[in-house]
């Protein structure tokens, strides 16, 4: 029996979209490319749908192409698409985390993954003290939306940046100043990597003296050679968005890669003819190999049982437990509730009892939020009295990682 394959696309005609049709039939999938504002969610106690033209939508597996313009419409039906048990390409919360440019650095900064100094600005006053922070003139002003090279600014005045900031504010922007990195003027290295593995990669350069690399804005493309570290930084980027598919941009620093941003519908065109790899083959392969399975929202259904529920506890805010084991810290032998320590980029998955703690790591446990919060509470009261730490910063985080 052929995989049910829907592209979801407002562009049947573009050469991604082509690209991934004429591969999908090469594999005599059955492939239907769906305008995804022709879509339409019903949702309730029965069985959630997604019609179009009033027919169910049944597909095996599904490939967004979705636009920045409707992205709000089409993570929902992504979203619908995941509850529905089908495989999705790009989860609809790894699209809108790559969309949001300081939600995603946010992201990959607590996974300690490299990128430019960048800053959340709300009023042009914070301009100057921006400028500290990344390292002085000049600078790159863009919003936190936007895509192919749109709403970014470099900026070689301090006057000129509060003019752009406050005219992009007025306009109903978020804006963010970021860290200029001169030695990758004009140029970047996009990767494309498909199912945690590089597929491709190649080196977009700038025509004349626009500093943007984006092909859509006439940048030309070459041929390189991945080193290591950078395919390395890519997956990880990709794999932290939770994007199956992803574009990561790189900038080439003197300080290693840097991740620029992370695109959840990355362009074929110029990666095929750079690399000279079949890309869009290798997003349908992906796609078949992977179309029995759907992703699960492992935080929300941690949260299902009652009163329980995710946390974690940074050491580095309680510096009482550094050099502590774990068995010192949480003494009730039969409930371990520390089932990872997050340390430098990484996770170490149920950590025995007499696993010693050090700055830097975050503590996330799972089980009964009260009583993880017993067994926490001695330490941290120790601490309060120890040094004097204002009360109001010794709390628990419900983030998950």
């Amino acid at each position: 029996m052929s995989v049910r394959l829907a592209i979801l696309s407002r562009g049947p005609r573009l050469y991604s979209t082509r690209r991934l049709v004429e591969e999908a039939e090469k594999r005599d999938c059955y492939v239907e490319v769906l305008d995804p504002m022709r879509l339409s969610i019903t949702v309730g106690n029965d069985k959630p749908r997604i019609l179009n033209s009033g027919w169910p939508v049944e597909v095996d597996a599904v490939i967004p192409r979705i636009g920045y313009s409707i992205t709000h419409h089409g993570v929902a039906l992504i979203r619908q698409f995941e509850r529905l048990g089908i495989y999705v390409a790009n989860s609809g919360d790894g699209i809108s985390r790559s969309r949001d440019k300081l939600h995603a650095t946010q992201l990959l900064t607590k996974n300690r993954i490299p990128v430019p100094t960048t800053c959340y600005v709300r009023t042009w006053q914070d301009v100057e003290r921006a400028l500290n922070q990344v390292g002085g003139m000049p600078i790159v002003i863009k919003v936190t939306e936007g895509t192919q090279g749109s709403g970014v600014f470099l900026v070689n005045s301090e006057d000129r940046a509060r003019e752009l900031t406050y005219k992009l504010l007025s306009e109903g922007h978020h804006v963010l100043v970021q860290e200029y990195i001169a030695e990758s003027h004009g140029r970047d290295v996009r990767v494309l990597v498909v199912g945690g593995k590089v597929v491709a990669a190649m080196r977009r350069i700038s025509r004349g003296n626009e500093f943007r690399s984006n092909f859509h804005l006439n940048g030309r493309v070459e041929k390189i050679d991945l080193p290591e570290e950078y395919g390395r930084v890519a997956t990880r980027a990709a794999r932290l968005l939770n994007l199956d598919v992803a574009g990561v941009d790189l900038l080439e620093s003197d300080r290693g890669p840097l991740v620029l941003e992370v695109n959840s519908s990355p362009g074929l065109e110029g990666i095929e003819a750079a690399s000279g790899v079949n890309v869009a083959g290798a997003i349908i392969e992906h796609c078949i190999a992977n179309q029995g399975f759907s992703t699960t929202d492992i935080d929300q259904l941690l949260r299902s049982r009652p009163d329980h529920g995710v946390v974690s506890v940074s050491i580095d805010r309680h510096p009482v437990l550094n050099g502590k084991q774990i068995g010192d810290v949480f003494t009730e032998i039969n409930e371990q509730v520390v089932f990872a320590i997050a340390r430098e980029g990484s996770h170490i998955w149920k950590p025995r009892r007499t696993f010693t703690l050090r700055r830097g790591d975050e503590i996330i446990c799972y089980g009964e939020i009260d009583k993880i919060h017993r067994q926490l509470e001695p330490w941290l009261t120790q601490a309060l009295n120890e040094e004097n730490v204002n009360p109001s910063t010794m709390e628990f985080s419900s983030d998950f990682f």
